[in-house]
This record gives structure tokens, C-alpha cells and sequence, in this order.
């Protein structure tokens, strides 16, 4: 880990109109890690994620990325930053197909126009994409969608991987290959900020993970540590 987080947010206030949502929220990410964010519906979860990658913007506080203050950065600059997000809802473009999402992922790239071949690698090397390689993306099943749309985060080359409810929708068969492939890309260097539903599998492979209940941090710390909490798993683990 190094010394500095990849990833630092300091005192987060974010506002819909009058209504505060986020209150003063402090969250760091460290190179390396896989950081879970757990909480209720409603919590400010994906709130929290929009306003770190540019979405919404922040009414106070501070964000830093790799040592930068990023505050207020519009989204494609922090994407050159090194920073991607996958969203809740997968967000393809339908109507392109799958190498065409592929390259609207890697815009950032200097050689954007000609990354043909990264294309083709990065296809063939996802089974489930390789079969469907010449459909619309609209034409996908939810899986597919979803590994479409971590695989067109990942054309940016992060060092930062947001993720918003990866297997929100998805059939029990295809959860685990999800978090499978979390780990995946997290033993291959990329950092990864995951919000998720299923608090048990996020938990399972996090190296810690932040609380959020109504727009504050409220518990924090190591995964396994947080998990053995009682009030921490009577609330968020249903045991």
C-alpha cells in the first residue's frame, strides 16, 4: 500500500436542491484495495460515487485522487485521471454493438481511433462477449451487459474502478462469476470502490469497508472485523 491514499474524500456535503444527502463524509481508498461501501436504500450510497466521478457536484468538501484535488472535475477529465465507473443499471449504448461500446470506453486513449487490436484482445479474452461479438449491445443479456460494461471501464486504463451494484439484476448463476471477476481485476492492480447489494459477497472480498446510514459514515474499518460486529451483521448480513 502506499503512503498516501489513491483515493481520499474529506468532509462530502451534497445536496439535491435543499435537501442535504451526504453530510460530511470522509472515505479513503488505498492503491490496491478493494474497499466495500454497504447501507440501506437510500443512504447516499450511489450518490457518493456519482459526486466522486464528477456526476454530481459537491456542495463542500474535497476529493483527491493520487495525491490531485479533483474537486469539481467534470467526468472526462477525471477519466484521463485515471479513474472509471461502472454505473447501477450497466448503461450500455444498445444500439452499438459490443466493439463499438469497447471503443467509446477507450476515448481517452492517444491512439483512440486505431485500438483495434486492444478491442479484439479484450473481446476474446471474455467468453461470454467472444460468442456474442457481432450483437447489439441492447441484444445482451443482463451478465453479458454487465461484463460489458466493467470491460468498457476498464478500456480507460484506471487506476481507480467505481462500481455500482455490479450484480443488481443478474440471476444467482452469474453473482458469483461477478465477483469473481472483482477479485480478478483486483489481483491485476486495479483499486476497486464497490457498492453493492449483496453485503455477504461484498464483505467476503473486501479488505475493509465504510457504513453509510443516512448520508454519514457511521461504521468503518477491516471487512472481517466489521462483518464480526454484531450490530454490523444483524443489520447489513441478516445474521
Amino acid at each position: 500500500m502506499s503512503a498516501e491514499p489513491l483515493l481520499s474524500v474529506a468532509d462530502l456535503h451534497v445536496s439535491y436542491g435543499r435537501i442535504e444527502v451526504l453530510h460530511g463524509v470522509d472515505l479513503e481508498v488505498n492503491e490496491g484495495e478493494i474497499v466495500a461501501l454497504v447501507g440501506a436504500n437510500g443512504a447516499g450510497k450511489s450518490t457518493l460515487l456519482k459526486t466522486i466521478s464528477g456526476l454530481i457536484r459537491a456542495r463542500r468538501g474535497k476529493v483527491h485522487l493520487s495525491g490531485r484535488d479533483v474537486t469539481g472535475w467534470p467526468p472526462h477529465k477525471l477519466v484521463r485521471g485515471g479513474l472509471a465507473h461502472v454505473p447501477e443499471g450497466r448503461r450500455v449504448f444498445p444500439r452499438f454493438d459490443i466493439r463499438e461500446n469497447l471503443r467509446i470506453g477507450g476515448y481517452v486513449s492517444p491512439d483512440f481511433r486505431t485500438n483495434g487490436a486492444e478491442i479484439d484482445r479484450v473481446i476474446e479474452s471474455v467468453p461470454a462477449l467472444a460468442r456474442r461479438k457481432s450483437s447489439l449491445a441492447g441484444e445482451l443479456s443482463g451478465g453479458e451487459q454487465q461484463l460489458l460494461a466493467v470491460q468498457r471501464a476498464l478500456m480507460s486504463k484506471p487506476k481507480l474502478l467505481l462500481m455500482d451494484e455490479p450484480s443488481m439484476g443478474l440471476a444467482p448463476v452469474l453473482v458469483d462469476g461477478i465477483f469473481d471477476l472483482i477479485q480478478q481485476l483486483n489481483r491485476g492492480g486495479t483499486t476497486v470502490l464497490l457498492v453493492e447489494q449483496n453485503a455477504v459477497a461484498s464483505m467476503d472480498i473486501a479488505h475493509r469497508a465504510y457504513v453509510l446510514a443516512a448520508g454519514k459514515v457511521v461504521m468503518s474499518g477491516p471487512a472481517a472485523e466489521l462483518a464480526a460486529r454484531p450490530e454490523f451483521s444483524s443489520a447489513y448480513l441478516g445474521i
